[in-house]
This record gives structure tokens, sequence and C-alpha cells, in this order.
């Protein structure tokens, strides 16, 4: 396994501008810092500049907020939203799940065998049927149901479960509820879905036996932000597979959630490991 130890991630969304990688790469060096890696990409459509560098501070480097402050100036000049964290930092993850597990399993396999780099905080759900599974792996399970009546104080209380276990990012694995414009405003930036390619083709509570009846050639599955907007959401991640006449709704089912769970998978990863930064209406993913 790599060390992280004593290594920090650096991401920056700025106006494009000339002399900005100078800029960056020049501090970093008389802080006596090494770059480990770095990625940067000018965005010609928005004007728009992006980076992310892992680096490590030298022995004679000030200490971290000492650095930070230093380049505080530099982030002014340029007009940039600048985070630095450990690279170790492991952010803390609410999971929602309604009663499909195929994901939260997944996801829980790759947190318990440290393939994500995350801490599980916790699993919520609208329905008991994962609560067996979340114990099992020793992780708080909090039950929430809701009807259309009780909607605005369920998620009134799940968002002051966010709060109360100082949540990072909230993942939704298949949970199935359509979140409110104010939580989805709440969560900008911080909340990850998982859905069907079909949609939105083909909406609703069967999209598989839809695609089945249209006799689609192409199946997948996307991982985007939420937003107020239904499965609009900034796009992370996509996969898909080609199936045809042979499968039978049941096959498409199984291909489909055996995507969903690759492709959610790897926009939580890159997610935590700061690899995505919004675009506006798109994001920048520096694999």
């Amino acid at each position: 396994m790599i060390t992280t130890a004593g290594k920090y991630i650096l991401t920056i969304t700025c106006p494009d501008a000339t002399g900005l990688v100078a800029a960056v790469s020049g501090f970093l060096r008389d802080e006596n810092c090494f770059i480990d890696q770095s990625s940067q990409y000018g965005d010609p459509s928005t004007q728009r500049f992006f980076m992310r560098a892992l680096f490590t501070r030298g022995d004679n480097s000030a200490p971290i907020d000492i650095i930070e402050s230093r380049f505080a100036a530099i982030a002014t000049k340029f007009n940039m939203v600048v985070h630095i964290v450990p690279a170790d930092y492991k952010p803390r993850v609410l999971i929602a799940v309604s009663r499909f597990g195929h994901c939260l399993n997944d996801l829980l396999h790759r947190w318990e065998t440290d393939q994500i780099a995350i801490d599980v905080a916790g699993v919520f759900s609208n329905h008991e049927d994962m609560r067996r599974l979340v114990e099992w792996n020793e992780i708080p399970f909090h039950y929430l149901p809701v009807t259309p009546e009780t909607k605005a104080q369920q998620e009134a209380q799940w968002l002051a479960l966010i709060d109360a276990l100082n949540i990072d990012f909230v993942v939704l694995a298949r949970y199935m509820q359509v979140l409110s414009p104010e939580t989805c405003r709440a969560l900008e930036g911080r909340c990850i879905n998982i859905h069907h390619s079909f949609l939105p083709s083909f909406k609703g509570a069967t999209p598989y036996q839809q695609a089945f009846a249209r006799g689609v050639k192409i199946i997948g599955a996307t991982a985007h932000y939420v937003t107020g907007t239904l499965d609009e959401g900034p796009i992370i991640e996509q996969a898909v597979e080609r199936v045809d006449h042979t499968h039978s709704p049941a096959d498409l089912v199984a291909i489909g959630r055996d995507l969903e769970t690759v492709v959610l998978a790897r926009a939580v990863r890159w997610h935590a490991e700061r690899r995505v930064l919004l675009n506006g209406s798109k994001t920048v993913v520096f694999r």
C-alpha cells in the first residue's frame, strides 16, 4: 500500500488565465514541497480552469496551515476556489438505501476491504429490509419511514442526522425517493445518486421492462450529483453493455444491477479522492 503520510491534495477551480500552473508549481517549490502528481484542464467552452495536485511537505516546509495562509495571495490574484486536505483523510459518508441492496452491499464490501477510502458513518433507509446487512457490518442503521404526508419531516430528520454525524457526503445507493428542492440545495455538490441510463427515455418504476418492450440494444447506468432537476445533475461516471433479443427482462435487470454497482463505486471513490470538480452542469474528472 502506498503511504500518504505527509501528503496533501490541492484542488483549484478558477477562471482560466495565463500563468496558473506556473504560479501553483512555483509556490509549492518555494515552500519546499514536492509535487507527486498533477492534473489540470482549461475548459475552452466555460473559460474555467481546474487543477488537482498531490504534494508532499518537505523536511523544511512550514506547517500546512502556514502554507495555506501564504497561498491565499495567489488564490486572491486568480480568483481561485481552493481546497487543501490531507491525502489520508477518509471523508465521512452516509449511505441511503431503500429495498434493493446490491449497490449498498458492494460499497460496504469495498469499504471493508479498503478499496474505497471512506468512513461509512451510517446507513439510513425508509424501509427495514437492509437492517440485517448493515448491522452485520457493525454500522449504525437509521430507519426513517416516509409517506407523502411526512416527507418534509422525514427529510428534516435525516438532514439533522447528516449534521449530527458530521457527514462529508451522501450516497443514494438506490434510495427510491425523490428529494425535495430544499434538500437538494442543502446537499449540493455532496450527494451522489445512481440510476439507469434509460432515464429519461424510460421513466417510472419499470425501466427494464419498458426497455425490453422497445428492444433496446444497449443498457447502462449513470452516477451523478443530485440537483433539483430529477436525474439531470452533473454526471460523474457512466457505463454501458450491449444486449440483444435473447435477453429477458430479468437478464436486463441483472446486467443493469452489475453496471450500477461498478459505476457508483467509481463515482464514490473519485469523489472521495477529490478527483471530481464541478464545471457548471457537468464535471471534470481527473482519473
